[in-house]
């Protein structure tokens, strides 16, 4: 198992500071990283190599949306393309009645996730092996919001708003550069943009809504 240097404890104790997370929640954390990096020795999880960037752009990345959606109001969200995890863990440690849908191809992925979400005892979570367009023909699920990070292109997301499609009245919401601009397909369904730093990156949110 991987084991933080005293440097790294430092880092990570300032990150919990930062996002206000509480100790029970913070444990988690830890153990989400810490398999992160043990596993990460084994088999391509992620190209970020040092905990001072994964805790800015995995874990500070994805928990930045809870600025702009309250998700104590929302009760199903789903991580399309989620990787090692990213935003829907973080997101279901810090908002624990959240139930999650991770839709994830990678059988090696799929087994980082599965241990992760065993060893951290997490429940109401549901790992789904289908590829976006299966998905969306294939399941019915009571999704509030999807959310889309560093997986498809917005083109290929908004097959979700489709006439026929049950998922066309949920929202999407897309991490993405400052610099990303929309087609003009793409357009009509971009209700707002959130702007916001994550170290020294400047990103933004999109959501895509057809209503």
């Amino acid at each position: 198992m991987y084991k933080l240097n005293p440097q790294e404890e430092r880092l990570f104790e300032q990150f919990i500071i930062d996002e206000k997370i509480d100790a029970d929640k913070a444990q988690k954390f830890k153990q989400y990283l810490l398999e992160l990096f043990s596993w990460n020795e084994r088999i391509d999880l992620t190209a970020i190599t040092t905990v001072k960037n994964a805790l800015l752009y995995h874990f500070q990345d994805s928990l930045q949306i809870k600025d702009y959606v309250d998700f104590q109001q929302i009760s199903m969200i789903a991580d399309i393309g989620t990787g090692a995890g990213f935003p829907g863990l973080p997101l279901k440690i810090f908002y624990p009645s959240l139930a999650l849908i991770l839709i994830e191809v990678s059988y090696k992925r799929i087994q980082f996730l599965e241990s992760v979400i065993e060893t951290l005892g997490l429940e109401n979570i549901e790992i789904v092996r289908l590829d976006w367009r299966t998905f969306l023909r294939k399941t019915e699920y009571p999704i509030d919001i999807f959310c889309a990070r560093a997986s498809l292109a917005p083109s290929e997301l908004l097959r979700m708003f489709k006439p026929g499609c049950i998922y066309k009245k949920a929202q999407l919401i897309y991490w993405a550069s400052t610099d990303w601009q929309p087609a003009d397909k793409e357009l009509p369904f971009i209700k707002k943009e959130k702007h916001y730093k994550v170290g020294n990156r400047k990103r933004k949110f999109v959501f895509f809504s057809a209503q």
